[in-house]
């Protein structure tokens, strides 16, 4: 008598990941964020800050043009649109608001209620210095 043993005929499949495998690979994702994730913060708050420089002094630039166009200062931001002198009032990037600028009114005899512009944000910038103070 003779004992026929037979062989599977489709060996084991070894597709997929182990537990183990994905551990891994996870943890490396978790430390490569943990490096980047700071610097990607700094980053958007260091454009804010420099968006908000530049807005300011072309705001003031343009107040100041319009002064000498007008012989006065604008009663509103609204009126720099209105007369073509910017397209749209630009938004606070810190605040994210068009509406949180602090309009300074010139001093008497001057005519107008814009003579100079600031930023409405609370806090202060990575230089230390107040948003406000801008």
């Amino acid at each position: 008598m003779m004992i026929k043993i037979f062989k599977r005929q489709t060996p084991i499949s070894t597709k997929g990941f182990t537990l183990v495998e994905l551990l891994v690979v996870l943890a490396i994702i978790a430390l490569l964020l943990t490096v980047a994730m700071p610097r990607y913060f700094k980053g958007v708050d260091q454009a804010k800050e420099s968006t908000l420089k530049h807005d300011l002094s072309t705001l003031r630039e343009t107040i100041d043009k319009f002064y000498a166009d007008q012989g006065r200062y604008p009663d509103s931001l609204e009126e720099l649109v209105t007369m073509k002198y910017i397209r749209s009032v630009p938004v606070d990037p810190i605040t994210e608001s068009k509406t949180t600028w602090i309009l300074t009114d010139p001093t008497p005899p001057l005519k107008g209620n814009v003579y100079d512009i600031h930023s409405g944000a609370d806090g202060q910038a990575k230089d230390g210095s107040r948003y406000s103070e801008w």
